[in-house]
């Protein structure tokens, strides 16, 4: 036997239908009963629960408990990003499932990848916190610069709040429609908060579709100018 990490377990994980449909629902970041993920998957409530316990043995999702009801969520920022560049190669290779519809516009300009934001948007974010040198570094190397901690504070982020232990502060996660790099770690799932709570911007219900308001597209483009 071969030695060394089993991609061909993750790969089996991965490429079953129904659990690659439940994994692309959690891939909103939000967490799904094992009924509602059934209905993703086009499955029944038994095979579902199947999927369920075989994503979470191979440590790919997250099962919690609230009162008499269990939800799931991916198991971290690491299974997102792994499935953003799953898509990214999947785009990139002709690999499509279904036609563009008239939501793909709008998906391709903001959207949710788990915990953060991603898109055109996303990555001109990224481009411009480089480019200002909020952020400083290259590739999957990224630090938030003294320059960046001020920054951040100046739009009402506690710099104190972005370390948390096993999380990067800063982290690149390849966008699967734009095919170049947005931020992810704490930073970026505490900048897509902010905006949320500025106003900026809000999910779309039931799809993983970021909408920026007028204002909020204003004071985004002119916080991460290109």
């Amino acid at each position: 036997m071969k030695e060394g990490p089993d991609i061909a377990l993750l790969g089996s994980l991965i490429g079953d239908p129904a659990r690659a449909n439940i994994l692309m629902a959690l891939l909103s970041g939000k967490a799904l009963t094992a009924t509602e993920l059934a209905a993703e998957a086009s499955v029944t409530l038994q095979t579902t629960s199947s999927h369920l316990k075989k994503l979470e043995a191979g440590g790919l999702l997250h099962r919690r408990k609230q009162g008499r009801h269990k939800y799931f969520t991916l198991a971290d920022d690491d299974v997102g990003s792994l499935l953003e560049s799953m898509l990214g190669f999947a785009a990139k290779k002709g690999h499509t499932r279904v036609r563009t519809g008239p939501k793909d516009p709008a998906l391709r300009n903001a959207r949710v990848c788990y915990n953060h934001l991603a898109g055109e948007m996303g990555v001109q974010m990224l481009d411009s916190l480089i480019r200002y040198e909020h952020i400083i570094g290259v590739d999957t190397e990224l630090t938030l610069s003294d320059q960046g901690i001020s920054f951040v504070e100046l739009l009402g982020i506690d710099p104190e709040a972005l370390k948390k232990p096993r999380r990067p502060v800063c982290k690149s996660c390849l966008d699967w429609s734009a095919r170049r790099s947005h931020l992810a770690g704490t930073l970026g799932t505490e900048l897509l908060n902010r905006f949320y709570s500025l106003g900026w911007a809000k999910r779309d219900e039931g799809s993983r579709i970021v909408t920026f308001t007028p204002k909020g597209s204003t004071q985004f483009q002119a916080h991460f100018p290109i």
